[in-house]
């Protein structure tokens, strides 16, 4: 008999592999982040990506992710995000799964012409981690 997980069968593994490519081709998470970034100063170098934290200021500056930049979507204009090189990926977030303030930056980015990716979770994916913050002094 089946029951709630059972009544829908799966899908076959290969359209499962090609769903689970293409979602990991929009998004990443606070682990990858955190160890793209490497120890807890960011002093690896360049992770490949440039992080935006795109809340407003007075947020980013009481806490936000290590290694971030804030940008909110309303100041990433096409003069402002010519300041990368072509071809730098963006990777942005917001405060957490609550806020949709990331999902509207990268379409904001992504209509610009720009590669992008959010990082699922925010600042609550981000301290769910255990991961330590930055503020601003």
């Amino acid at each position: 008999m089946p029951n709630p997980v059972t009544a829908v069968p799966p899908a076959p593994a290969a359209e499962v592999a090609a769903h689970y490519a293409r979602r990991l081709a929009f998004e990443t998470d606070c682990a990858d982040v955190h160890a793209a970034f490497g120890p807890a100063d960011g002093t690896t170098g360049d992770p490949g990506f440039v992080l935006l934290d795109v809340r407003g200021p007075a947020l980013y500056a009481r806490s936000h992710v290590p290694g971030a930049l804030n940008l909110p979507r309303g100041k990433m204009t096409p003069r402002r995000m010519a300041e990368w090189p072509a071809g730098t990926l963006f990777v942005v977030y917001c405060a957490g799964p609550h806020c949709n303030g990331a999902d509207k930056a990268a379409l904001h980015l992504a209509e610009l012409g720009l590669p992008v990716k959010v990082m699922i979770g925010g600042m609550t994916g981000w301290m769910d981690e255990g991961f330590a913050l930055a503020e601003d002094a």
